[in-house]
């Protein structure tokens, strides 16, 4: 029976895990895991409705506005509105200004003509959206970046 017990067993980029939730002392030892986990400043973010605005009597103009509650790891809630180009747009934002992490950025789920006033085509919007926020806001990478503030407070 083989098994690998020394990291220096370990072939050139082989995926490793490390425990971030200790702190070391003050050698420095873990500094990095710590210094990137206070980044993250929200702990939880839902989407718990949307508003249907309407452009008139054919639907010309209308589009839905997303209610999103954000709570952060000190408790205090921040309510913020957003329209799915504002996703878009942060999304597209995200993507240029960290492309070497393009691939934790997820997806925002597709536009449909036919269906996107439908309840059953906005409840998939939906949790798409919040599975994209959630992947972004709690990230460490991204969740103190002057991209998702502007995002999130503007």
């Amino acid at each position: 029976m083989s098994s690998v017990s020394a990291e220096s067993d370990l072939l050139p980029g082989a995926i490793t895990l490390q425990d971030n939730e200790h702190d070391d002392g003050p050698d420095g030892a873990n500094v990095y895991g710590r210094d990137r986990n206070r980044a993250c400043w929200a702990k939880k973010v839902d989407i718990v409705d949307y508003i249907l605005v309407n452009g008139g009597t054919a639907n010309i103009g209308a589009f839905v506005v997303w209610n999103i509650k954000v709570e952060t790891l000190n408790g205090s809630r921040m309510n913020i509105r957003k329209r799915y180009s504002e996703f878009d747009s942060l999304r597209k934002r995200l993507v240029q200004t960290f492309p070497n992490f393009e691939a934790a950025v997820p997806l925002i789920p597709p536009k449909s003509i036919l269906h996107r006033f439908q309840p059953k085509f906005l409840e998939k919007r939906r949790a798409g959206l919040q599975y994209f926020l959630n992947c972004i806001l709690l990230n460490p990478e991204f969740s103190g970046s002057p991209v998702l503030k502007e995002f999130l407070f503007s």
